[in-house]
């Protein structure tokens, strides 16, 4: 849905996507255009500025429940909520606050059961799917949670991307509220599950 909001928005610009960002950035200094430089230099600079206090609060990239998610999952919120206003002034400052919740996204749980999770992206989806076809077809056996989770995170993704669509179309860049919202939710059903696992170790 992010990704969507900054497509459609009024830069046209992928939030998450940071090979093309990276390539637009290489065209801006080949053309030495320090304006555009300046812009995509940021973007990958808030995306990683996200990552990076996903290291702070979490720790660690394995998803282990137990650990500061809550933390992490209302900071993502709250991002994504400061960038609508942003945005609506048609400011720049609204994609860095969508990069860099993105970013807190994505570094929050990268590996899951010894698995490479991506969440705002799907190159690495894509080519695990490609490879498992390969596998199947020279009758060689599948990692199947591996096959199910890729499935999982590209249909997810492509089902957020038409709901981001959809909201956008009717309500502008405000539609991001809907993400906020979620992952808002998100952080207090787990602060409860956290507060309840204590509650019984403790008990």
């Amino acid at each position: 849905m992010v990704n969507v909001v900054g497509v459609l928005g009024f830069e046209h610009q992928t939030v998450t996507h940071l090979t093309g960002t990276t390539s637009m950035l290489a065209a801006a200094l080949a053309d030495l255009n320090g304006a555009a430089a300046m812009h995509f230099g940021a973007m990958i600079g808030s995306f990683v500025l996200g990552t990076v206090l996903s290291g702070l609060i979490i720790k660690d990239s394995a998803l282990k429940l137990g650990r500061r998610y809550g933390v992490a999952l209302v900071l993502e919120a709250l991002l994504l909520a400061v960038a609508v206003p942003l945005l609506n002034h048609d400011s720049m400052s609204g994609l860095y606050s969508a990069a860099c919740a993105c970013g807190l996204q994505n570094a929050m749980a990268s590996t899951y059961s010894g698995t490479v999770v991506r969440t705002t992206h799907l190159s690495g989806m894509f080519t695990d799917l490609g490879v498992f076809l390969g596998h199947s077809l020279r009758g060689l056996p599948i990692d199947q949670r591996r096959l199910r989770l890729s499935v999982l995170i590209i249909s997810g993704f492509l089902s957020g991307g038409v709901v981001g669509a959809v909201v956008y179309r009717r309500f502008g860049n405000a539609a991001l509220y809907v993400p906020a919202a979620f992952t808002a939710m998100a952080a207090l059903a787990y602060e409860i599950y956290r507060i309840r696992q204590s509650r019984r170790a403790a008990g």
